[in-house]
């Protein structure tokens, strides 16, 4: 078996700079970073990392859990994580909370363990297991949040503007003379859901409008969306168009929507939110709010990193940019 010296003298570089590479990549300039990894593939060598984890108590291992790792969403956000965390010698362990708390407190202990360097979870629950260790702590705990940014969790996060969001596309419906909107929302517990509610009742007082707005309370599947959305268009006077807090509700809502022999956007308009890779493919194409996913997933690494190298001690909060990306599926109503 190939031993770091090997790799060393094959690609004239110190033992130490192998090491580093391997350590802390973002300290090696890429042409030495690419020489020592060339001689690690034509040597065949294979790090000691159980070693170096006894040595340096670290693992090199970033824990995520994740609320529904079937939402097309969050493949996109992890997708992001894992590129970053490769990129600074990191491997991801994912875990799929399904939204239960007994599964966020497993993996909670997990972290708790020591069986990953750190933790970033993109759901809205802090576990009793998380919150001890950050009173202890502080923002020093290498514990981070994706999107689901809320003031009360005492952890850095990288998420957009939900309220502001949600608001733009009320104005937009408003603007195409929308007087009547359905609204499908997800669970009011989420703050993202929360947000994205807040900005659609500032929008409709500023349009005078609270009266005729119509809300249903989903829970982001495609499911909940298409029963929500049955039941928006089932009442009397129903919506001439519908708002979904999640482009799987609008997904299930354009069903409702074709079982009613209803045109979208003819009769309703239809708006969802993330631009998950569907939207553009479905009939026809969902106007949506586009989240910068996999750039969400970059930032929760970089600020991960920032605590676990001491470079940070205070708590950061960044917002990203959205887009409103309007599609086939909005129009001005009939009439």
């Amino acid at each position: 078996m190939a031993t770091i010296q090997d790799v060393a003298r094959e690609a004239g570089v110190s033992t130490a700079t192998v090491s580093r590479v391997f350590s802390a990549p973002e300290l090696v300039l890429e042409p030495t970073r690419q020489k020592v990894m060339e001689a690690v593939h034509r040597l065949g060598y294979e790090p000691n990392f159980a070693a170096k984890s006894l040595r340096t108590l670290r693992t090199e291992k970033i824990l995520v859990t994740v609320p529904d790792i079937s939402n097309p969403f969050f493949s996109q956000v992890i997708r992001g994580v894992e590129e970053a965390a490769l990129a600074a010698g990191y491997s991801v362990l994912l875990g799929d909370t399904r939204h239960e708390e007994a599964r966020e407190e497993q993996y909670a202990l997990m972290f708790r363990r020591k069986e990953a360097d750190g933790l970033i979870f993109l759901g809205h629950r802090l576990p009793d297991v998380l919150a001890e260790m950050l009173a202890a702590k502080g923002p020093r705990t290498p514990i981070v949040n994706g999107c689901e940014f809320r003031p009360g969790l005492a952890v850095s996060s990288a998420h957009i503007d939900n309220e502001r969001a949600a608001a733009e596309v009320m104005d937009h419906l408003y603007g195409l003379g929308h007087v009547r909107i359905g609204v499908v929302t997800g669970p009011l517990a989420s703050p993202i859901s929360s947000d994205r509610l807040a900005g659609v009742l500032s929008a409709a007082q500023r349009h005078g409008r609270t009266s005729a707005l119509r809300m249903a309370i989903g829970d982001f599947s495609i499911e909940s969306g298409a029963r929500q959305a049955a039941e928006l268009l089932d009442e009397p006077g129903r919506p001439t168009a519908i708002f979904c807090f999640s482009d799987e509700m609008a997904m299930g809502a354009m069903e409702a929507i074709r079982q009613r022999s209803l045109d979208c956007p003819r009769d309703i308009s239809l708006v969802g939110f993330d631009d998950i890779r569907f939207a553009e493919y479905l009939h026809p194409k969902l106007t949506t709010v586009r989240q910068p996913k996999e750039q969400i997933g970059h930032e929760v690494v970089r600020l991960l990193l920032d605590i676990l190298a001491g470079r940070s001690t205070a708590l950061q909060n960044i917002t990203l940019p959205h887009q409103l990306v309007v599609r086939d599926s909005t129009a001005a109503p009939l009439g």
